[in-house]
């Protein structure tokens, strides 16, 4: 259950008559030359990367791309579990499908951005990232079934305000663990199904079936298993919050959540767990966890917005002390996916 942030990544794109793409990092200070006959990734998982992945894609498609000049700014910070590769995906495939006069459906392009980060940097991500880059709602959560890629938009209490609190690290163990969390949950999922023939994932799996029946596979595999069962009915458990307005509710399954990512998923790291620690003892938050892939980035805290001077004061001078440390704070609300901008400013993308 994301939202679509208001941080945003830009990409600025002009035809060229060569089969070529020429893209400009302004993150980076760095020109590169992709030729669109010749888009193997390069062998150090370079950040163009993303962009040969996502022209990649679309041509295995059918799609004809023409050159294009590219100039990408981005204003998701990089490596705080905000999601800036999906953002740098989804609008550099809106530009590319603009630029060459083709069209795709939003499903169809987060789909094909999920593809590229899939086979072009072997990161396993799933869809919820590029999905909610293109559907994300202003003043709404976004409840995905990432099986049948139906979606609800959820209303978020305008009183409440989402604030981001950027820990400031990003422990290098972050970039191979998030395939190590596949592979063990698919380790229990092979367990199961030889028990519950029924299931095909362990969105399937209730937490009384993970009880009886997960007792012998190996206790890692377990405690994955777990957090993504109990997750999932966190999820359904918040919707339900959301639609009812229960908003201290909705902060006590941020919390759960966060004890679980920590204990049993393993991906939380100390200053993710004094941030949210910091957090739940100010007046006026009503929930905390980390998010992301782990091991460093952000805590996402839902916020009372005649609280959120308060909150930002006391969580940057508490962790700073605990750390030494001065953390980014964003205070933001829920916004809309992709758009076209224009001189005349931002509208909208069929």
């Amino acid at each position: 259950m994301p939202v679509a942030l208001e941080l945003a990544t830009y990409v600025a794109v002009g035809p060229r008559e060569d089969r070529a793409l020429h893209v400009f990092s302004a993150d980076f200070d760095e020109l590169c030359t992709i030729p669109l006959d010749d888009r193997s990734p390069r062998p150090d998982n370079h950040w163009s990367d993303y962009v040969r992945g996502v022209a990649g894609v679309l041509t295995t498609l059918g799609l004809k791309l023409r050159g294009a000049n590219l100039v990408i700014v981005g204003g998701v910070p990089m490596g705080s579990g905000l999601s800036s590769s999906a953002a740098v995906e989804v609008a550099t495939a809106f530009a590319l499908l603009h630029n060459s006069g083709c069209a795709l459906d939003r499903k169809q392009i987060a789909l094909a951005c999920q593809q590229a980060e899939n086979e072009y940097t072997g990161a396993r991500c799933g869809i919820m990232d590029q999905f909610i880059a293109c559907f994300g709602r202003k003043g709404n959560a976004l409840l995905i079934d990432c099986r049948s890629l139906q979606s609800q938009l959820l209303p978020l209490r305008p009183e409440c305000r989402i604030a981001i609190c950027n820990t400031g690290v990003k422990h290098g163990i972050a970039s191979g663990e998030y395939n190590n969390r596949r592979a063990e949950c698919e380790q229990a999922v092979a367990y199961l199904i030889s028990r519950l023939p029924r299931i095909e994932a362990l969105r399937d799996v209730t937490l009384s079936e993970l009880q009886e029946f997960g007792q012998g596979m190996p206790q890692l595999a377990f405690r994955r298993a777990r957090h993504v069962v109990t997750e999932n009915e966190r999820v359904l458990d918040a919707a339900e919050t959301l639609r009812t307005g229960e908003m201290e509710r909705f902060g006590q399954l941020m919390l759960a959540s966060h004890e679980s990512l920590r204990e049993d998923y393993e991906v939380s790291c100390d200053e993710l767990n004094i941030m949210v620690s910091l957090a739940g003892k100010i007046e006026g938050v009503l929930g905390a966890r980390m998010t992301g892939g782990g091991f460093g980035g952000c805590t996402v805290n839902l916020v009372r917005q005649d609280s959120v001077a308060h909150f930002q004061e006391e969580i940057a001078a508490g962790y700073q002390s605990a750390t030494g440390i001065a953390p980014q704070i964003y205070v933001c609300e829920a916004a809309d996916g992709a758009s076209r901008v224009t001189g005349d400013g931002a509208e909208s993308l069929a």
